[in-house]
């Protein structure tokens, strides 16, 4: 399944971030080719399958020690379909959150990020031409 790219409801920040996981009393490090305030993509050759659930430490270079978080596999990118479009395989990812005080938190977060990477007016900009969900 390719990424549904008609469907993204906010703007992605372009960010390497590293996400800690675990598939099948496995651990795996990859890394984030993006996030946005709901969702990301960690790059990797094992996705999970579309559905799953999974519990993730993401490392942001705003805090001192990893967010904990709950995601679901929404949509992945196998290593056979990102070869032929030339993209890397992973997986898209959906934050699912334990309340409305986790998700503004993370939210809050995600923008500061944003700003930090596009800069201050670009994001303004993009931010307007963004309609409200």
């Amino acid at each position: 399944m390719s990424p549904p790219e008609d469907l993204r409801q906010g703007q992605r920040a372009p960010v390497r971030l590293r996400i800690d996981y675990e598939q099948m009393n496995a651990f795996f490090a990859d890394y984030t080719r993006n996030i946005s305030k709901g969702s990301t993509f960690i790059k990797t050759s094992r996705p999970l399958e579309v559905g799953s659930r999974c519990q993730f430490s993401l490392s942001l270079p705003a805090l001192p020690v990893p967010l904990v978080l709950e995601g679901e596999v929404v949509w992945i990118l196998s290593a056979e379909a990102a070869q032929q479009s030339g993209a890397k395989p992973g997986m898209g990812i959906r934050f699912v959150y334990e309340g409305n005080e986790q998700r503004q938190s993370l939210e809050e977060l995600v923008e500061k990020m944003m700003i930090d990477s596009l800069g201050p007016l670009i994001y303004s900009r993009l931010v307007k031409k963004t309609p409200k969900s």
